[in-house]
């Protein structure tokens, strides 16, 4: 398969005036880099079953030619993990003639696999209670730090002319908007626009997306007041929010990082690794449990008022491009798609591995490998039934999970 030629500057006028996404996408005026042949891979959060969910996903993209051909990769939390690594990563793809990334493995999977064999969040925790200096989003970044970014900053993502733009989302504790992190510039809608991305460790820019709450959340981090500019919109262009910046988890925002793609991409592609919400026969009454549970079900109502929209708008030709979540049957897209024959998966592992404990906690080798397998395939599925139904059927997962039976 072909790369295609990347269009310079291409503009989509396709926002929806109905949609309950903001056009956060759009914070600097006149023409600049769009979709054009490519796409936009949103990446959700879910700790480290995200991580290597996404893997697996971004494994498939490549070996069909997609990944080199995507303009934006959006990601919340875990999968901001995966985006992060990816985007350092990028200037040392080695793509051939057919688009495909030939050290896709050693440059972005494998370290990926060394960071999710060690739990950082409880050591986080510990630290941050008992040196009241250390904060446990602080360890994190120190963890995401040594084992996968250095001393890279924002600045050392691609810039647009060489790979997609990489936008790392959190949620702006102050402002209640959404707070991204991009090679181009740091970005709030209602607080402005800070072009000073060399100065922000791409860690921290990380470790600030994956900031769960309570335990890991916020992340505190000071900027020069002048470095941002006001925007249209910049209703507090003011100190404090210019100068200490308060973040949590971005998936409490929106999960499938879809708004900073959906008013500016016709072809959407979204990786979920998100759980649904459980039911409880008897919840909790006491006011702590009683008042943990609501906000749940207010953060579950959140994600899927965005997957019905994203849903909604492929059925009505309003977007392209593919869902595929870690609960997804593989089923539904054959019955979409006749002749598809996806790789097998038993539904039984399926739903272990979407039982996987959101943290970001140690998973031993065969867990990995079956996360990395169970993203692949039905990724895999999901595009041979809508994006490109004649590219060839994988002849097996990257680990053989199928043969060497459940992870452990």
């Amino acid at each position: 398969m072909g790369t295609p030629e990347r269009p310079r500057y291409i503009v989509y006028n396709v926002a929806d005036e109905s949609s309950p996404v903001r056009g956060t996408d759009d914070d600097e005026p006149g023409p600049r880099p769009r979709g054009g042949p490519g796409a936009a891979l949103c990446l959700s959060g879910g700790g480290f079953r995200a991580t290597l969910f996404h893997a697996g996903a971004v494994l498939r993209l490549n070996e069909l030619g997609l990944l080199r051909t995507l303009s934006r990769v959006s990601s919340v939390s875990g999968g901001s993990i995966t985006a992060g690594m990816l985007g350092l990563a990028w200037k040392r793809l080695d793509f051939g003639p057919d688009g495909v990334a030939r050290n896709l493995v050693a440059e972005v999977i494998e370290p990926l696999r060394r960071l999710a064999r060690t739990t950082i969040d409880i050591w986080a925790i510990a630290v941050g209670a008992l040196v009241p200096t250390i904060t446990a989003a602080g360890r994190i970044e120190a963890a995401f730090r040594t084992v996968l970014f250095g001393d890279a900053s924002l600045a050392d993502l691609p810039d647009d002319a060489h790979g997609p733009r990489f936008v790392i989302n959190a949620a702006n504790v102050q402002s209640g908007a959404l707070f991204r992190f991009s090679r181009p510039y740091i970005a709030d809608a209602r607080v402005g626009l800070n072009r000073a991305t060399g100065s922000v460790p791409l860690a921290r820019a990380v470790a600030a997306s994956a900031a769960f709450p309570p335990v890991l959340s916020p992340m505190v981090i000071d900027f020069d007041p002048k470095d941002f500019e006001p925007g249209p919109g910049s209703d507090l262009h003011q100190e404090p929010y210019t100068s200490r910046v308060v973040l949590s988890d971005g998936g409490i925002y929106d999960n499938l990082g879809l708004e900073t793609v959906f008013n500016s991409h016709e072809t959407i592609l979204v990786s979920d690794a998100g759980v649904a919400l459980q039911a409880q026969g008897a919840p909790a009454e006491g006011w702590a449990r009683h008042g943990f549970r609501a906000a749940e079900l207010l953060l579950s109502q959140t994600v899927e008022l965005r997957k019905r929209q994203l849903l909604a708008a492929y059925e009505q030709k309003r977007r392209m491009g593919a869902y595929w979540g870690i609960r997804s049957s593989l089923a539904s897209y054959a019955k979409n798609a006749p002749g598809l024959a996806p790789l097998g998966f038993p539904s039984d592992l399926v739903m272990a591995l979407a039982g996987t404990p959101t943290r970001l906690a140690a998973l031993e080798g065969p867990h990995q490998e079956a996360l990395i397998d169970w993203g692949y395939t039905v990724c895999d599925a999901a595009i041979r039934a809508h994006v490109l139904p004649d590219a060839p059927r994988p002849a097996r997962t990257p680990f053989r999970t199928i043969d060497e039976g459940h992870p452990s």
